[in-house]
């Protein structure tokens, strides 16, 4: 049985109080960052560090092992995210109905976070197999805690407000510091390790350990100085009746809520596939290692988060002067022409180089040289394009929340936000057979496999560097013109698709514009002091079933 949170916890109204306002958003911050370290970077760490057997062969078969491992923890991932919006929603604590998630999440995901990197240090190189069970049981363990907190993170963010305007503000900021989090990840991951300040393993370890004490520092913040919005008291009914079977019946019930969920998971499926298939195209292109394609590679990464954050902190001011369908249709053209032109440079469409070209040399500036800032335009253009996208769909994914509750009678905030991890996960599985496809497609499966071998031999010491070099450049040289030029029509003409079906699904699918959301929450704002009233004076309080809606409006 849950117990209804009051007093210094709580606040009444839709005016989030200055702290929170602060604290919540930013915290994400170290949120993302740790995220990132484990999402991004442990599959590197694990093949780089020495941790794994330092024969080739059975490197490859550990390597291979810790692989099909990630790609099963995909099931798990989706089985993990209704199964704790779920709880959340069913099992409240005295001190708030999300904080205490968050915080508890935390503690375990830094706790793992600092056992993954410590622990293989003071083992030391070798470890092989045993690292390999190792990792995988960390992982999981990683996984069930950070989604602990990310379930109630994020179902934090729709019941502080129902402001329209206060909405639009937080959802920028929590945007913004999650794109933050991630980019500083990515760029000292990328610098780290090249400061001579250790081994591999223990860059890790002392980035791990830091970041990890960042993350739990910063949500401790939220449990102890940010406050909940006060919870109706029909509401707290409402969830402890929760079933697990709900994360499919509020889709259901809610049309509203499937629309934006469908929306969102075409958006994460579109967003990730240059990121998650570029990097090996520009070793293709520009050379292997971290010097040639991947310092490209780096620098669209910058550019992403550069644009995204610049783009998303002018959202609050457009969603002043647009509607939501009014931003989608704007950025969906901005995001059409910016893939296009950047389809046209990047690929070597009317000679040998692309237009966007310039020879790699050991000065880092080089990816600046040339043509290649045309690049970076195109970049800036459709990633911030789609960083608007997303703060709309995800105002869009809250206020269908609103509206079920007004319908309906039910709210359910965690297990309607298990749909947003559950979308990742799907989309980031929809990705890797998108990868697969493109490089059969394209004929560019057995080079970049072969540069996978060629770095098991280099870090398992059966390889010199300089015989690496040779036969990797070997590798990237025999790519054809119309492999590459393959590759690109395939991830282009699939992104362009794909944001085109996000924008119809919510174009066309979702119905509700400002004007009911606004009716939404007054009304609700209505129901609740009725709820709270009735609470107060042992009166009977509305029924779901004797909610009032105006059905030929929406479904």
């Amino acid at each position: 049985m849950g117990k209804k949170s009051v007093g210094a916890n709580t606040f009444q109204g839709n005016n989030v109080p200055k702290l929170t306002k602060i604290l919540y958003p930013r915290s994400g911050i170290f949120r993302d960052a740790c995220y990132t370290l484990i999402g991004t970077f442990l599959m590197q760490y694990a093949i780089t560090s020495g941790v794994l057997s330092s024969d080739p062969a059975t490197f490859s078969a550990q390597y291979g092992v810790i692989t099909i491992a990630m790609m099963i923890a995909l099931l798990w991932d989706g089985i993990n995210d209704p199964i704790m919006g779920f709880i959340l929603e069913k099992c409240h604590f005295k001190a708030g109905k999300f904080r205490p998630w968050i915080a508890l999440g935390a503690a375990g995901n830094a706790l793992t976070v600092l056992l993954m990197f410590i622990v293989p240090f003071i083992v030391g190189k070798g470890w092989g197999w045993g690292y390999v069970a190792f990792m995988i049981v960390m992982y999981v363990l990683w996984d069930t805690c950070f989604t602990m907190n990310d379930i109630g993170y994020w179902s934090m963010l729709p019941a502080l407000t129902n402001d329209a305007q206060e909405r639009a503000k937080l959802t920028t900021h929590t945007a913004i510091a999650a794109s933050i989090g991630t980019f500083l990840m990515n760029i000292g991951m990328f610098v780290l390790p090249g400061l001579g300040l250790g081994s591999t393993a223990f860059v890790y370890m002392i980035t791990a350990i830091g970041i990890a004490g960042l993350f739990l520092v910063s949500q401790l913040l939220v449990f102890f100085k940010c406050k909940e919005k006060e919870r109706d008291a029909k509401q707290e009914e409402v969830s402890e009746k929760s079933s697990i079977l709900d994360l499919f019946r509020v889709v259901g019930k809610n049309k509203q809520l499937l629309v934006a969920a469908i929306g969102m998971l075409l958006y994460y499926f579109g967003s990730f596939i240059l990121t998650g298939i570029g990097q090996n195209y520009f070793y293709m292109v520009f050379g292997y290692g971290g010097g040639k394609g991947g310092l490209v590679a780096t620098a669209i990464a910058a550019f992403y988060v550069i644009a995204t954050v610049a783009a998303q902190a002018f959202y609050p001011m457009l969603a002043k002067k647009l509607t939501k369908k009014q931003i989608l249709r704007i950025m969906t053209g901005v995001i059409f022409f910016g893939y296009v032109m950047f389809f046209i440079l990047a690929f070597p469409l009317f000679g040998d180089k692309p237009l966007a070209y310039n020879t790699p040399t050991d000065n880092m500036f080089w990816i600046f040289g040339g043509t290649m800032s045309l690049l970076y335009i195109c970049a800036f253009l459709f990633f911030g394009a789609s960083g608007i996208f997303y703060l709309a769909v995800l105002v869009m994914f809250q206020d269908a929340i609103d509206y079920g509750e007004w319908k309906n009678g039910e709210r359910k905030e965690s297990i309607c936000f298990a749909w947003r991890p559950l979308d990742v996960k799907i989309a980031s599985g929809l990705n890797r057979g998108l990868q697969y496809l493109v490089y059969a497609i394209s004929g560019t499966a057995l080079i970049i496999n072969k540069i996978s071998n060629l770095e098991g031999e280099l870090n398992s010491g059966a390889m010199t560097q300089e015989a690496f070099d040779t036969q990797v450049a070997e590798a990237t040289n025999s790519v054809a013109r119309s492999q590459l030029i393959t590759f690109g029509i395939v991830v282009f003409a699939v992104i362009l698709v794909v944001f085109a079906a996000s924008y119809l699904t919510l174009e066309f699918g979702y119905k509700i514009d400002e004007k009911l959301e606004k009716q939404i929450v007054d009304e609700l704002e209505v129901r609740h002091q009725q709820d709270k009233l009735a609470l107060e004076t042992g009166a009977a309080t509305v029924s779901a079933e004797e909610v009032p809606v105006e059905e030929n409006k929406v479904e």
